[in-house]
């Protein structure tokens, strides 16, 4: 076993013996390494040794993706593990499928797995189709872990050569990093954007998942856009082709669904809760009311801040470049989260620490938005002392730089 290439290192985790020594290193913290790894190595090769610990490693970093239970019995790369979708978020895309009808997914570049699984969780036929051989042995190792290998084909292909018409729809999540990390061109995808997205348009239904700052002037005219976030987080858009009006998100009061061909809409996980565009324009600039509201990350990368406003009772924008709503009254939303606007001052770090020691504001939360301060740079220098707590914005009201100090709102 002297000199494994990666694959064969793979390959010997999931024999017996990989197995036991897997559950002996799971729960091996970063500072016990170099020992565990010293007494492991009277018993086993080297190489073993090193790939287990890498792959316990490896699983504890997954674990705030997957969750416990699947990223303990899961198998991962490094790569597999910052390029993966988020399980919720995979969950949410692969109901979407079920509700369209789709029995069947070719799901390209499909990493270690983890849309496959989420689809075939939902009862979908998969073929999950990945270039490099280890990635595609692991994505088959996560299939027959998870007792998903009957719905999951797992095939070590370049996509561009796989016929897909067999199948009733098409995920494509494209490789947006490279040597020199993460890829902003979608023609440096790999593969190509444009690739993708005639892929899409050759099958009855289709999915391109794409980095969430992809500008919206590139959206094909034939693609529905839907921008994604968890927990409040930003994590992905999706181009979706052929769903018709249909398909988009579970909607609440007030609220459509739409999926067409040049539809924009917003999506918040957990619920899920989808927002869609309406074409509206602008929101004016307003004076500071006593509630600011600041829209979930989702709804300002599908420009969707106007459509937020518009539920408020008469928001408007603080500055026509800042996405921060004002208000005067409180009103519950689902896309933005409110708080109570204190005091505004412009920017002045005495100032602001003379009103902090003033109100014995020792937890200090600071936000920005249309500013070059470093938040830890500014917290460094009021030194919060004090048993209270508040939020201060840092932004531009009318375009000056300005301090908003406040707190969250209650619900």
């Amino acid at each position: 076993m002297n000199d494994l290439d990666p694959l064969s290192a793979f390959a010997s985790l999931l024999t017996d013996q990989g197995r036991a020594l897997l559950d002996e290193v799971r729960d091996t913290e970063p500072a016990q390494e170099l020992a565990v790894a010293t007494r492991l190595r009277r018993e086993h090769p080297a190489e073993f040794v090193s790939a287990a610990l890498g792959q316990a490693r490896l699983r504890q970093r997954a674990v705030v993706k997957f969750g416990a239970a699947d990223a303990g019995r899961m198998y991962f790369t490094p790569n597999g593990v910052e390029q993966s979708t988020r399980a919720s978020v995979a969950a949410y895309r692969a109901r979407r499928f079920q509700e369209l009808g789709v029995r069947s997914v070719a799901d390209l570049c499909c990493g270690i797995g983890g849309d496959a699984i989420a689809l075939a969780r939902a009862g979908i036929r998969v073929l999950a189709v990945d270039r490099d051989p280890l990635t595609a042995a692991v994505a088959r190792a996560n299939a027959d872990a998870l007792g998903l290998g009957e719905l999951i084909e797992v095939r070590e292909a370049d996509v561009t050569e796989v016929a897909t018409a067999a199948y009733d729809a098409v995920f494509v999540d494209p490789a947006r990093r490279g040597g020199r990390g993460r890829v902003f061109d979608p023609e440096a995808y790999s593969p190509p954007l444009s690739w993708a997205v005639r892929t899409a348009l050759e099958a009855p239904l289709a999915a391109l998942k794409i980095a969430p700052g992809i500008p919206h002037e590139t959206v094909p005219a034939e693609a529905g856009a839907e921008w994604i976030s968890d927990s409040g987080d930003v994590k992905e858009a999706v181009l979706w082709f052929g769903t018709g009006g249909t398909g988009l998100g579970e909607t609440g009061p007030g609220e459509a669904r739409s999926g067409g061909a040049g539809s924009v809409c917003a999506t918040l996980l957990p619920g899920p809760r989808t927002l869609v565009g309406r074409g509206l324009p602008d929101p004016q600039v307003r004076p500071l009311g006593r509630y600011l509201y600041e829209p979930d990350g989702a709804v300002i990368r599908a420009h969707l801040v106007a459509e937020v406003a518009e539920e408020l009772d008469g928001g408007g924008l603080i500055d026509e470049t800042i996405a921060y709503i004002t208000a005067d009254s409180l009103k519950d939303s689902p896309y933005a989260t409110a708080y109570e606007i204190t005091d505004q001052l412009p920017f002045s770090v005495k100032k602001l620490k003379a009103l902090l020691r003033e109100r014995g504001v020792g937890v200090l939360t600071v936000k920005k938005r249309g500013s070059a301060v470093e938040p830890e740079e500014l917290r460094r220098k009021v030194k919060p002392q004090g048993p209270n707590s508040a939020t201060v914005f840092l932004t531009r009201v009318k375009g000056a730089p300005t301090m908003l100090l406040g707190h969250p709102a209650p619900a």
